[in-house]
């Protein structure tokens, strides 16, 4: 029986992928993975193949720009905002060591029709995650070299992807390189329309919760403690879908309990308004960008983190708007 070429052909640019996504998820190279996807990105925009005005560089001058351009900005950061960076380590090691704090006083905090309510189980849970966030703030003091191998890794990938874009050569002929370049422009289209809605959606939540810090709570002589960092993190959290708001919340309500349990109620009670009502806005971004609905990514995460922790977290959504996008294109969904 003879063998169809193109279907073995298919399979096998099939497999590679999938050989990447786990191989990336496995041996810690997630951050490689996604880097070299954003270098391609950068490059290509830089090119402007697909601009009809303002300037087109040529790719080879595009991949340099894009691969010293990340070196310019770590010297000019270690050579004048170095002691911001730790500055910003110490408040979220401080934050954290505050949040620990107010997790085992959460019954004195709280009011006290509502603190007799609360399960005298809740205590083990308050030892557990106190001890939890205070391991977290003691593995900051390591972050510098974590840091620093991730920006390697990063790096390394923002210079193989500028590097295909700056060495890509005409179309080919040969059937599994053609086939993996069109599985990488599918991975690579899909990576674009996470990052692009996750953005808005991550600065729209940045930006109201920075009203809601800094001018709303000031209104009733309410300071919130860490602003930067939980500003911070409010956004960077924002660009993992759904999990991002949840942490958000939990987080910014318990710095809120740590002043009164009025004020983290009030946190929580407007955190949730926020996010209802952004749950329309980010379901037209996110559902215009990927055709994926709430309910799938939260499915697929679950699943990603249950099986490769916070870097399956991270994945699950490019990996499952990938997958999706190649079953639309045969038509399977």
């Amino acid at each position: 029986m003879p063998i169809n070429t193109k279907t073995s052909t298919q399979f096998a640019s099939y497999a590679l992928v999938v050989l990447l996504c786990l191989g990336s998820l496995v041996y810690g190279l997630l951050p490689g993975l996604l880097a070299a996807c954003a270098g391609f990105l950068m490059a290509n925009a830089l090119t402007g193949e697909n601009r009809l005005r303002g300037p087109k560089l040529g790719p080879k001058l595009a991949a340099a720009i894009v691969i010293f351009l990340p070196l310019i900005g770590l010297g000019l950061l270690l050579a004048n905002a170095r002691g911001m960076v730790f500055g910003l380590l110490g408040q979220y090691q401080a934050l954290l060591h505050q949040l620990a704090a107010t997790v085992l006083e959460i019954r004195d905090k709280l009011p006290a029709d509502l603190a007799v309510h609360l399960p005298e189980e809740l205590i083990d849970a308050q030892l557990w995650l106190a001890d939890y966030l205070r391991s977290k703030a003691k593995a900051l003091s390591g972050a510098g070299a974590a840091g620093l191998h991730g920006f390697f890794l990063a790096y390394v990938g923002i210079i193989v992807g500028a590097l295909i874009k700056g060495t890509l050569k005409k179309p080919t002929i040969a059937p599994l390189r053609a086939a993996i370049r069109q599985r990488a422009a599918c991975f690579i289209d899909a990576f674009r329309r996470i990052v692009l809605a996750q953005f808005w959606i991550a600065a729209i939540n940045a930006a109201l919760t920075s009203v809601f810090l800094l001018v709303l709570l000031p209104l009733f002589d309410v300071q919130m403690p860490y602003i930067g960092p939980l500003v911070a993190l409010t956004f960077f959290a924002g660009l993992i879908p759904i999990v991002g708001n949840l942490i958000c919340n939990v987080v910014i309500s318990l710095a809120g309990v740590s002043i009164s349990g009025a004020v983290g109620l009030a946190c929580l009670l407007f955190l949730i308004i926020i996010h209802k009502t952004e749950y329309l806005i980010n379901a037209k971004i996110l559902g215009k960008q990927t055709n994926t609905a709430a309910w799938e990514l939260l499915a697929v995460m679950f699943i990603g983190e249950a099986v490769f922790g916070l870097p399956g977290l991270v994945s699950a959504p490019l990996y499952y708007a990938y997958a999706k996008m190649e079953l639309q294109v045969t038509k399977l969904v």
